[in-house]
């Protein structure tokens, strides 16, 4: 039920540095061409690092490990035929045949399947705000304290409740670490305002943590460790002006009645109408820096003692 490419196939058995990326950006989160243009973009990154990129998404059914040229281009120009598939949806779209591309908590469940430990995305999901209203809570949280894969990112999503999410990831028993800074990123800015009780300075300390959380998983963390990495200064955007932002892109939503797995989307198209395309620029900005900062860990990683569950 899982198909991994051959160059993927092959680094693992050799115990070389892999790097899993997403296939919702392309689907969901970039318009056409420029979706195209960024995957290749990242997998370019992580390769120029020494390490192999794997991006995953479901081709027809089949859980893919490492999307060829073709199905990169048949999820940048799928529109709403791609589904969007968290873990829970895996399943059905195997039973039916279908293309979807694969958010955080699914890209992480195929990534663990096949033995890829280290994971470069844009920004996790949490906890929205309203949630006492609502109950939206991201499956990306329960996945990383389940999962056993190292997530690179910029914090979760700014137009997220960013307080009540670091909070449940600690519930949760999420290590949540810092690169090089001792604050939670907000996505579109550097600061949020909120700290973090771990900092590791270069992506050798970072390995060094996360194969000492995988050595002693039955006594420590069992899951996931989240390590976040601000967006580049040149491009970041102040704080204030993303609030200001959001808050216009949740007015929205709520006067279109948009509901579930939609709102992500949905708020991030209306964010870069409101940042006027600024929002889009720090997304492949941080998306870039992200999944270099993955391969250089991912290099460190691969040269430690190898672990079982490696």
């Amino acid at each position: 039920m899982l198909r991994v490419a051959d160059e993927v196939s092959e680094a693992l058995e050799e115990g070389r540095a892999i790097v899993a990326l997403e296939s919702t950006l392309i689907s969901h989160g970039l318009p056409y061409p420029q979706n195209l243009e960024v995957a290749q973009a990242l997998e370019a990154e992580v390769r120029a690092t020494g390490a192999v990129p794997a991006t995953i998404g479901v081709v027809r059914g089949v859980p893919t490990v490492g999307l060829i040229l073709d199905e990169l281009e048949r999820f940048a120009t799928g529109g709403e035929q791609i589904r969007k598939l968290t873990r829970r949806d895996l399943a059905l779209a195997a039973v039916q045949r279908a293309d979807g591309a694969t958010t955080v908590a699914a890209t992480m469940a195929l990534a663990a399947a096949a033995g890829i430990a280290i994971f470069a995305t844009g920004g996790i999901g949490g906890v929205h705000r309203q949630a006492s209203l609502s109950w939206d809570v991201s499956a990306d949280l329960t996945e990383l304290a389940r999962t056993p894969v190292l997530v690179v990112c910029a914090g979760a999503k700014a137009i997220l409740d960013l307080p009540a999410t670091l909070e449940y990831l600690e519930t949760l028993g999420v290590p949540v670490v810092g690169l090089a800074t001792n604050e939670f990123p907000a996505f579109y800015s550097i600061s949020s305002g909120l700290r973090l009780n771990a900092c590791a300075n270069d992506a050798a300390e970072v390995a060094a943590l996360w194969h000492t959380q995988r050595t002693m998983a039955t006594m420590a963390a069992p899951g996931g460790m989240l390590l976040c990495v601000p967006p580049p200064e040149a491009t970041a955007l102040p704080r204030q002006m993303v609030e200001a932002a959001v808050a216009r892109a949740l007015a929205a939503a709520e006067a279109a009645a948009v509901r579930g797995p939609e709102v992500t989307p949905f708020l991030l198209r209306a964010m870069a109408v409101e940042t006027e395309g600024e929002s889009i620029a720090t997304n492949v900005a941080l998306l870039t820096q992200n999944a270099r900062v993955a391969g250089l860990v991912a290099m460190a990683y691969a040269d430690l003692p190898p672990l079982f569950a490696r």
